[in-house]
């Protein structure tokens, strides 16, 4: 078990394929903390038909993107609950500067800020070459990896026992429009964070255990 006494504001960044997913489970499940994923949040808030759920599902249902603002209000409302005082991993925001600079509007409001931004470093070519090995269970959402984490049973998922596929989007010619758009879109948000002072850079391409490994460090210190 890993204990800290500061409070833990972590935002998980990287390029997809960068094992963003695995390295989260880890960091929630050592240091106690709540995994915020905006995915989760908007399900959570259609579900329950709260104002901002239904606002949400308006816009999903038109096949539109969910505004920042929406996003940044289901946010807010996370971030008040009982679970989230210690610290939270947000995962999957911000994506944009416009969101980033929202997040920090909120984080001021709540007298809080980031105060760790992990970047996970991976060369393009081996993580094209990871992403079109990976496959996932389209039941329980387990991912596996044919090289770096296989299933005890090939083509079995080892928690629920479906039988693994192979997302559509994992294929070489998708996976350089997502790396572009991450490029493009997402990785300026590095700069940001740098200039908070909070960016701590780990190398993605070890084992799990070696990247976790530095970034518990990063957390301890």
């Amino acid at each position: 078990m890993s204990t800290v006494n500061k409070e833990l504001n972590i935002i998980l960044m990287g390029p997809p394929a960068a094992g963003k997913g695995t390295q989260s489970e880890l960091i929630v499940k050592n240091f106690h903390l709540p995994h915020i994923s905006t995915g989760d949040m908007l399900r959570a808030g259609i579900e329950k038909k709260t104002p901002l759920g239904l606002q949400a599902k308006s816009y999903m249902d038109a096949g539109q993107l969910v505004p920042d603002e929406v996003i940044i209000g289901l946010v807010k409302e996370r971030l008040q609950e009982e679970d989230c005082k210690g610290g939270f991993l947000l995962d999957g925001f911000p994506r944009t500067i416009p969101q980033a600079e929202a997040l920090d509007k909120l984080l001021r409001e709540l007298g809080r800020k980031i105060n760790y931004a992990i970047l996970l470093v991976a060369d393009e070519k081996i993580l094209t070459a990871r992403i079109t090995n990976r496959r996932v269970c389209p039941k329980c959402g387990a991912s596996f990896n044919l090289e770096t984490k296989k299933p005890v049973k090939d083509g079995i998922c080892d928690l629920c026992g479906h039988e693994l596929i192979q997302r559509g989007d994992d294929t070489e010619a998708s996976f350089r429009v997502r790396l572009d758009a991450y490029a493009k879109q997402t990785y300026p948000i590095v700069d940001h964070y740098k200039a908070q002072g909070v960016v701590s850079e780990v190398n993605a391409l070890q084992s799990i255990e070696q990247v976790y490994g530095e970034i518990e460090k990063v957390l301890k210190d």
